[in-house]
């Protein structure tokens, strides 16, 4: 009884696997262009992969060029501006007698900063940072450099009063604002020289 079973069903089974073989070869060609589309999906991939390395490598090299020609650029607006800063703050009656930049380091203390343009007499000294561009960031972190200037004057017995500047080449109109609204003298060019800026009322010089 079970052999006749197994023999009636065989040809069933043979008209489905039939079936399948029949399907598999009707879609042979469209899985072989799945195939293909997805070769060629993960080539496109790797391209961009690539392309991607590639702009990320060029922007890197054109940040770093793009770094030191501003760094270089910031160094000669210092030098043209440095030999002419004490005789315009002359013209406001300062006499300073001395004009450098400054590096400041005190490990003991903590303290470290750095000054672009130093005047210095007996009475005052004038810290004025330069910018090409200078934004509210670069004004905050001169109110910073000038207590740690007072700080360190505190420890060396230094008494005499210390006020700040910023200078830039380009200024816009609410950086100079608030630069002079937190005290400091404001440097900009004005024709073929440049001009100081004191603060004036509702603002005064702020001293340190």
């Amino acid at each position: 009884m079970e052999t006749t079973q197994t023999t009636q069903a065989a040809p069933e089974w043979r008209a489905v696997a039939d079936e399948i073989w029949a399907i598999i070869r009707e879609n042979a060609q469209g899985f072989k262009e799945l195939r293909e589309s997805y070769k060629e999906l993960r080539e496109s991939h790797k391209e961009l992969r690539e392309s991607q390395m590639a702009t990320d490598k060029q922007m890197k090299a054109t940040d770093k060029r793009f770094g030191y020609l501003s760094n270089r650029f910031g160094e000669m607006v210092e030098y043209m501006i440095m030999p002419n800063l004490v005789e315009k703050f002359d013209e406001l009656g300062f006499i300073f007698t001395k004009a450098n930049r400054s590096i400041i380091k005190d490990k003991e203390h903590d303290i470290f900063t750095e000054v672009d343009a130093l005047l210095e007499n007996g009475d005052k000294v004038m810290a004025v940072e330069i910018k090409t561009k200078p934004d509210i960031s670069d004004i905050n972190y001169h109110i910073e450099r000038m207590e740690k200037l007072r700080k360190y004057a505190d420890l060396r017995g230094d008494k005499r009063i210390y006020l700040g500047a910023v200078a830039g080449v380009v200024f816009n109109d609410s950086e100079k604002g608030y630069a002079l609204k937190q005290g400091f003298y404001v440097v900009e060019p004005s024709g073929e020289t440049f001009k100081i800026t004191e603060p004036k009322d509702p603002c005064r010089p702020r001293e340190w």
